[in-house]
């Protein structure tokens, strides 16, 4: 039997600063890899000491991203799956706090036959498992990103890992990307070259010499900085690429790296056949997304965590993904929902959609169910996710059936109208991390409703993440009142959507439909919600 082919890896470090952008990286270079016909997987390595990011405060994490089978995630993971189109998984994301607890827990069972356990090796083989645990027969190349910057005493075994790894497999098997910042110094008029040869000298010095280096700029580099970086990090003058900051949309950056050939140098590299490449539908997705042609549209975002963009960072994606669908500029007007609670409903004025995202916690409430009462009153497109759903039944509960104090059991444990409770399996649940209802789950829809004309079926997969849920005891009390049950979860009574058949517009669900949309392919109720704010725009509301 022949032996099947080695599969190929590309480790993407970072140097300088954080936030240059790795992971919108890897995916753009994952998305060219499969265009030019290779099954790619991508991962995520991160050097903190969390298990995962799931009991992470949005203002230390930003989003936390859901896989299909209930991995609390990195938000970057949003990127693979949204650009590469590449489906995660819980061995697409790994943590330090995971691999350690991983080799303690072996430790303990005995599994090292008495060896003093060590960073090296016993730390560096279990991040190595890691990265081979994407291994397989369906699988060509192996993106794998590493967090965090070169010179972090918390990054240092993962760079001794992909040394090794590398090693291993052989340099026609396995290469190193080196995302690194060349800044522009307004004052003097200058790019600088300098951090960046610091940082990979950083590298060099653990025996990992970039084979690319792609530089994040504001500015367009000259041939002279291309060549000072090739001299002093030891990589070839061409295999100096420069990402500069794209002027739209994030959807350009797979765009500008393929004008560089960064995919061809990867696979010839790799010793890797490199095939045509297709781009056409892309090319007229960012088109689009650059000049829309049928106007603007403005939808409020109503949250408590808006001064973080990465918060929502799904959410603003998707949202744009239906603004792509309808060839529309989306402005998004981010309201914090504690300022609605001081000043009102006045700061939607002039909306054409609301969307209240998913959260947790009391802080906030109010400004939100003002929001929906603002919305619902007022006959503008609302789109209630997660907690916002809650939120429109708790408003539906207290303004329209009269059921005074009703509210959720996660802000008042003794209110006397639990329009919203713990879920029945949560409630033995005492620890925290990884025990919320995650992950993918099937929703059988209604004939007749507005989600399922969205859908355009009657069975779909979501994925969740939540704790409470619309409490089953109030099903008469709401739908006599005109509130529509649309969805509920297969084989158990859990009401995943509900809509408001009396306005042009109304939808909450239970689940988080912002982690299966795509640029190329909106999710149906991100572009049926955007599409009725446009028509909200057209009808002069």
């Amino acid at each position: 039997m022949a032996k099947k082919a080695c599969t190929k890896h590309v480790f993407i470090t970072g140097g300088v600063v954080s936030s240059l952008g790795k992971g919108l990286t890897s995916a753009s270079i994952a998305l060219l890899l499969k265009r030019r016909g290779y099954r790619v997987r991508l991962q995520k390595l991160d050097p903190y000491l969390n298990v995962d990011p799931g009991t992470m405060s949005p203002f230390q994490h930003g989003e936390v991203y859901v896989t299909e089978d209930g991995a609390e995630t990195d938000l970057d993971l949003g990127h693979y799956e949204r650009i590469a189109g590449v489906t995660c998984n819980r061995n697409s994301n790994y943590t330090t706090g995971r691999i350690y607890s991983a080799v303690i827990a072996r430790e303990r069972e005995g599994g090292y036959l008495g060896k003093t356990v060590q960073v090296i090796p016993h730390i560096t083989d279990e991040i190595q498992a890691a990265i081979r645990s994407l291994d397989g027969d369906d699988v060509d190349i192996v993106i794998t990103e590493i967090g965090g910057t070169a010179g972090d005493i918390e990054s240092l075994p993962y760079l001794e890992a992909i040394r090794q790894y590398r090693q291993g497999i052989g340099r026609q098997n396995g290469l190193f990307i080196h995302l690194t910042l060349v800044p522009y110094i307004k004052a003097a008029g200058e790019i600088k070259t300098k951090p960046s040869q610091q940082s990979v000298g950083i590298l060099r010095t653990i025996g990992i010499i970039p084979d690319i280096l792609i530089c994040r700029s504001e500015k367009h580099m000259a041939r002279e900085h291309k060549e000072k970086l090739a001299l002093f990090c030891n990589v070839e003058k061409e295999l100096v690429i420069e990402e500069v900051d794209v002027a739209h949309s994030i959807y350009e950056v797979p765009l500008d790296l393929a004008r560089q050939d960064v995919d061809i140098y990867i696979l010839e590299m790799l010793n890797l056949h490199v095939n045509a490449l297709e781009l056409d539908d892309w090319k007229r997705m960012v088109g689009t997304a650059i000049s829309p042609k049928a106007g603007e549209v403005d939808i409020a975002v109503v949250g408590k965590y808006i001064s973080l963009r990465d918060a929502y960072k799904s959410i603003y994606e998707a949202l744009h993904h239906g603004a792509i669908a309808s060839d529309v500029k989306l402005n998004i007007r981010m309201v914090e929902a504690g300022d609605i609670e001081e000043k009102g409903g006045q700061l939607l004025e002039g909306v054409q959609g609301i969307l209240i995202p998913g959260g947790f916690g009391e802080r906030g409430i109010a400004g939100k169910l003002e929001a929906v009462r603002f919305a619902r009153e007022k006959r503008i497109p609302f789109f209630g996710i997660c907690l916002g759903m809650q939120c429109a039944v708790i408003e539906f509960a207290r303004n329209v059936c009269g059921l005074d104090g009703a509210n959720s059991t996660e802000f008042d444990s003794g209110t006397a109208a639990p329009v919203i409770d713990l879920m029945e399996e949560q409630k033995t649940v005492t620890q925290k991390g990884g025990t919320m209802r995650l992950g993918s789950y099937t929703c059988l829809l209604k004939p007749d409703t507005r989600a399922a004309a969205s859908y355009g079926a009657l069975k779909v997969n979501e994925r969740h993440r939540h704790r409470f849920e619309f409490n089953n005891r109030y099903r008469d009390a709401l739908t006599g009142k005109g509130l529509v049950l649309a969805g509920e979860c297969e084989g158990k009574p859990l009401v995943e959507i509900v809509e408001l058949k009396d306005h042009p517009w109304f939808v909450g669900c239970q689940f988080h439909p912002e982690f299966q949309s795509t640029p190329l392919k909106a999710h149906p109720l991100f572009r049926d919600f955007v599409k009725a704010a446009v028509k909200q725009r057209a009808d002069g509301a």
